[in-house]
């Protein structure tokens, strides 16, 4: 009788012991509101990576995505955002920029870069790439001054040239300035920071500086990323040295100095399509002459599109037909580009071309680095880098932007307390 007795005290020990646990994997989910600092309800979620594009809520715990599914309760929530009528997306990567910026004429710490948290928040924009302005031997100044200062994620191509770009026009350096194992031994230094190599501005006829770049980033598993600035070199010898991944910048520039991608017949032009094929990325790079209409609209309706809507952002091209990332992506919206598409291209898309899947999408345990974008309606303009003016009925517009899963820009003040 008293073992019968124990067996059943046993079996309702274990009984309720497997009901608390149960209970405590329940916990999480019910109690999910109360460790919620953010929530994002209502909105239209895009996102890439995660086949995502639909009406869902987005719940941010100590800078993290905790949850991304309908209807999530805002019982707890610390704060909560409605976004009705909005789109979420994650937070725009601009994949070609100039921020080394100091007191100095020029790039190199310089006036004619721009501090990445003077224009990325605002244009909803989380991740900046650096296009080359630093190389091996002022990166640590670069690193110290700028990306280890900014709110906004600072990442960079290393420019094989070893003081990186310290002219606007194309120089041609003494050969023992292109320094590839200086250059490897610094990228190591920094992984995930570093997340290339580049070349451009170089106006010399040896291709040793193209080929040690790219053998640095060979050497480190980094991407290799071109600035086609180089007039010596054919743009079509350019695309035929360049290996499945790279990425090649200025794609739809139309001046005298280099062929254009589109021919006399409004065609890709064989050797183009050639590269695309063979996995060659193309960026917009769009700067102040970097992008013509007369380019990127036949490109677009020929089927080579950019990987990437690099805006090239400096003191200038901010200030002429460029903008900001979200103008450019407005003109390939109205080009006919699905908005779904245009949200991969300057999310998900640049994060896997740079090695950085942990970037570019709202997956559960990433970092909340969130856009919320609003499609404006009416009539706009937009200019190319000839002055060249094309009309648009769809603007894209950055509401609110999030860092890290902290408000960085609220355009109108979604994330602030009413004002009674």
């Amino acid at each position: 009788m008293n073992n019968i007795i124990k067996r059943s005290t046993t079996s309702l020990s274990n009984l309720a012991c497997a009901f608390f646990g149960f209970q405590l994997l329940l916990l999480p989910f019910f109690s999910s509101g109360q460790d919620i600092d953010i929530l994002i309800k209502n909105g239209h979620v895009i996102d890439a990576k995660n086949n995502i594009n639909s009406v869902m809520d987005v719940a941010i715990s100590t800078g993290k995505i905790v949850k991304v599914a309908a209807n999530i309760p805002a019982t707890g929530a610390k704060k909560v955002i409605d976004a009705e009528g909005l789109y979420v997306s994650p937070g725009l990567i601009n994949m070609h920029t100039h921020v080394f910026a100091g007191g100095n004429p020029g790039f190199v710490d310089g006036t004619s870069s721009q501090l990445p948290d003077a224009f990325g928040p605002r244009s909803g924009i989380t991740t900046v790439v650096d296009a080359g302005t630093s190389g091996w031997k002022n990166f640590a100044q670069f690193k110290s001054q700028v990306i280890d200062k900014s709110t906004t994620r600072v990442l960079a191509f290393l420019n094989i040239f070893e003081s990186g770009l310290v002219s606007g026009n194309a120089t041609e350096p003494d050969l023992s300035a292109f320094d590839v194992q200086q250059t490897t031994h610094v990228i190591r230094k920094n992984p995930g920071v570093i997340v290339g190599t580049r070349i451009g501005h170089y106006g010399g006829k040896d291709w040793a500086p193209f080929d040690r770049a790219i053998e640095a980033a060979q050497n480190a598993n980094v991407t290799f990323f071109v600035e086609c600035h180089l007039p010596q070199y054919t743009l079509e010898e350019q695309l035929k040295r360049m290996r499945p991944g790279d990425i090649i910048t200025h794609s739809f520039e139309n001046v005298s100095e280099r062929m254009t991608v589109i021919d006399e017949h409004g065609k890709v032009r064989p050797f183009v399509r050639q590269a695309q094929e063979k996995g060659v990325l193309f960026d917009v790079g769009h700067g102040g002459a970097g992008f013509w209409f007369n380019q990127a609209v036949p490109a677009f309706k020929e089927g080579l599109l950019p990987n990437s809507f690099g805006t090239d952002e400096h003191r200038t091209s901010m200030n002429s037909g460029m903008k900001t990332i979200l103008n450019v992506m407005s003109k390939f919206l109205n080009m006919g580009m699905s908005l779904q598409e245009v949200i991969a291209r300057g999310t998900w898309k640049p994060a896997l071309s740079i090695k950085r899947p942990d970037l570019g999408n709202l997956s559960e345990g990433s970092e909340a680095d969130i856009t919320l974008i609003r499609i404006l309606k009416g009539e706009f303009g937009f200019v190319d880098s000839g002055n060249n003016r094309m009309e648009g009925t769809q603007k894209l517009e950055a509401e609110m932007t999030i860092r890290g899963g902290r408000i960085i820009w609220d355009l109108n003040g979604l994330g602030a307390t009413k004002f009674n």
